[in-house]
């Protein structure tokens, strides 16, 4: 996810665009995507509860959130880019280079990569008492961080896939799991929560 890695970024049209730009842009679609948001979430709670579901406004949350909170993630990170490409396959060597990076740069690029899979591993626990687990969410967060990586790579998109991307994006998805513990399925009583 190199988009992360360069505080300037070269755009299609020949401008270099700050990464506070294209930020700015998910929040920008963040704004514009929550008066839907709520929309859904009301449709699908109410759908929900017509057909019977034990916890139907919870589930719509945790369902809309995790698309609302992944989905402009993954779109910024197969966009095509001209940054390095590559692969990077050993763990912690994409790290180590940011030791001597500016301070703008280390903090885009892990803060980013972190962020990517966080509301997956926030809202899957309390959506199901089958992700309760730490494990679980990890292992789920790493499946669509390797997935993710592999199109980067597959699809040419200019971008660098890294091992350290996904170390990142699966500790994001546990650390904001953890962040949510006290609201997962599993504590919440039998019967009024799904499987």
């Amino acid at each position: 996810m190199d988009i992360f890695r360069y505080p300037l970024i070269d755009r299609h049209d020949g401008r270099v665009a700050r990464t506070w730009e294209l930020w700015g842009n998910v929040v920008i679609a963040g704004t514009f995507a929550l008066p839907l948001a709520l929309l859904a979430i009301l449709l699908l709670s109410r759908h929900r509860a017509r057909a019977g579901h034990p916890a139907p406004l919870r589930v719509s949350i945790a369902d809309v959130g995790i698309v609302v909170g992944t989905a402009p993630w993954i779109w910024m990170i197969l966009t095509p880019s001209s940054g390095r490409t590559g692969v990077g396959l050993v763990p912690f060597t994409d790290l180590a280079d940011l030791v001597n990076a500016p301070w703008e740069a280390v903090s885009v690029q892990v803060g980013g990569n972190l962020l990517v899979f966080a509301a997956l591993g926030a809202l899957l626990p309390v959506r199901s008492r089958a992700m309760s687990s730490t494990a679980r969410v990890a292992a789920l967060a790493a499946a669509f961080s390797v997935l993710v990586e592999l199109l980067q790579y597959a699809l040419r998109l200019g971008r660098f896939s890294s091992v350290d991307d996904v170390l990142l994006n699966t500790a994001g998805a546990v650390i904001f799991a953890l962040i949510t513990r006290r609201w997962w399925a599993d504590r919440i009583p039998a019967g009024t929560v799904p499987r």
